[in-house]
């Protein structure tokens, strides 16, 4: 049919409403056809009418007009159905896609009903179970959850039904043949369209993978930490290694200084035993010499004082008082040995007194002239303080006749505000007292012997020597020291 017929032969208003309203009806195509054959009939049927009963060419035209109606309805009929087709194979693709995503989606879905029946499943979540499709459906899937986590999942499923939230919940899912794995559950309701039943959408994925990564990394920290405590012992270790190293080096110095202290200590030893032996030589000697010599001179005195009294006795009184006169020095002699061994006085009557008869004798047998400042207090310390102090002073003005060369001593006695403190100074020559001090010899031990008296009881020795300045030896004892009353 030409356009310019379709275009002057336009159909009625009220055929097309009823056709295109058809149409909206009718978009199958099959249902399309059958209109076309019954559209054709009902013509035919009317042109067989019109000839039998003489009919005129209105009539004709009218017919015409409409057949022209229904072709152009026809072609717009059959455009709809392209139309249709093309969206239906649209929606047939869409559809293939969906199935695919929902069959082949890397997670688990199924539906469920309250009672936890599964109504749809994909094949990830059959296959995740290890069970066909069509065996699962109508199934409850508490059946396939691990009994310890049962009670768990009713509850998850009870707060899904409850509300329109998402709720999550892990368990541990049974495959057929014992095999668990370890499942992350989410689930939302729904509701269906067709009905008043109620569903939820659940959606499962193995997180056994991940569960073994999380468990790893727990050990993997934990071994971290291990290693980090490990790192920290070995340093400890290593820091105890060095400090013992350095203890060991410590003690390895004072085990040679222990070595060398054993050595002075047994040269020492032996020198205090060479100057006992060389004291005990004098005192024999002055013994032997003196005391023998006056004992022998009074036995002949007395030998002769026999023979006398009968020849002359005028001479018998000289001789008495001869005699007494060579006890007498007998006698001054052993008294001197005496107080040098250990004077009586200092038990007696004190300190003080001691050191003015000592420094008496001293001055009497050297020339030396000496001087004593001291405060009455000293007479409060006990006898091993006033000893240590008085055999101080006496060895100390022994080194002065033997070694100093001097003309006057001085010898104070102070109390301070922490210490007693006593000096004694002399005018003499001067000696280099560190180096004499560590020199080996004899010529120490007076020294040596006053300091090692000093500390015996807590206090302090020191000496002082210049050129010109003479010497000053300070022996100081605290106050807190239990001599001291």
């Amino acid at each position: 049919m030409k356009t310019a017929n379709r275009q002057t032969k336009r159909p009625s208003a009220g055929t097309t409403a009823k056709l295109r309203d058809f149409d909206c009806k009718q978009a199958d195509r099959p249902l399309m056809r059958a209109l076309y054959r019954r559209a054709q009939a009902q013509l035919r049927k009317q042109q067989k009418n019109q000839k039998s009963q003489g009919a005129d060419p209105k009539s004709e035209t009218d017919t015409q007009r409409l057949v022209h109606e229904l072709q152009v309805h026809q072609i717009e009929l059959e455009m709809q159905n392209g139309a249709l087709e093309e969206a239906r194979d649209k929606m047939e693709v869409l559809l293939a896609d969906y199935t695919d995503l929902y069959d082949f989606a890397p997670v688990g879905y199924m539906s469920l009903n309250e009672q936890g029946q599964i109504l749809k499943v994909n094949l990830t979540g059959a296959a995740l179970l290890g069970v066909g499709r069509s065996r699962l459906l109508n199934r409850p899937l508490l059946a396939y959850v691990a009994p310890g986590d049962r009670r768990g999942f009713l509850n998850f499923l009870k707060q899904v039904f409850a509300g329109s939230a998402k709720r999550v919940c892990e368990a541990n899912l049974l495959r057929e043949g014992g095999a668990s794995f370890c499942a992350n559950i989410h689930g939302a309701a729904a509701s269906s369209a067709s009905g008043p039943q109620k569903w939820c959408r659940v959606v499962v994925s193995d997180i056994t993978a991940l569960k073994l990564s999380e468990e790893a990394q727990r050990r993997v920290e934990g071994l971290a930490d291990a290693n980090r405590d490990l790192r920290q012992e070995i340093a400890r270790r290593q820091a105890v290694e060095k400090s013992l190293k350095k203890s060991e080096q410590h003690q390895c110095q004072l085990l040679a200084q222990s070595h060398i202290m054993q050595d002075q200590l047994r040269h020492l030893s032996r020198e205090v035993l060479q100057a006992q032996e060389e004291e005990r030589k004098r005192i024999s000697l002055e013994l032997h010499d003196v005391i023998a010599q006056t004992l022998t001179g009074i036995n002949v005195q007395l030998g002769a004082l026999a023979k006398r009294i009968r020849l002359n006795p005028d001479e018998f009184d000289r001789s008495v008082a001869q005699t007494q006169r060579w006890v007498e020095k007998s006698v001054d002699i052993v008294h001197r040995f005496a107080r040098e061994l250990r004077p009586a006085v200092l038990d007696d009557l004190g300190l003080i007194p001691a050191l003015h008869t000592f420094m008496k004798s001293f001055t009497a047998q050297t020339g030396v002239r000496t001087h004593l400042t001291v405060f009455a207090g000293i007479e409060h310390l006990d006898t091993a303080g006033r000893t240590t102090l008085f055999r101080v002073a006496q060895e100390a003005l022994t080194n002065v006749a033997k070694h100093a060369q001097a003309s006057s001593v001085e010898v104070s006695i102070h109390k301070l505000p922490d210490c007693i403190c006593m000096k004694i100074k002399d005018d003499g020559k001067s000696f280099h007292a560190q180096r004499l001090m560590k020199a080996k010899g004899g010529k120490r031990l007076g020294l040596l012997g006053m300091r090692e008296r000093l500390e015996m009881i807590g206090g302090h020795f020191d000496v002082e020597s210049a050129p010109g300045e003479g010497t000053t030896i300070q022996a100081q004892i605290p106050l807190g020291n239990p001599v001291f009353r």
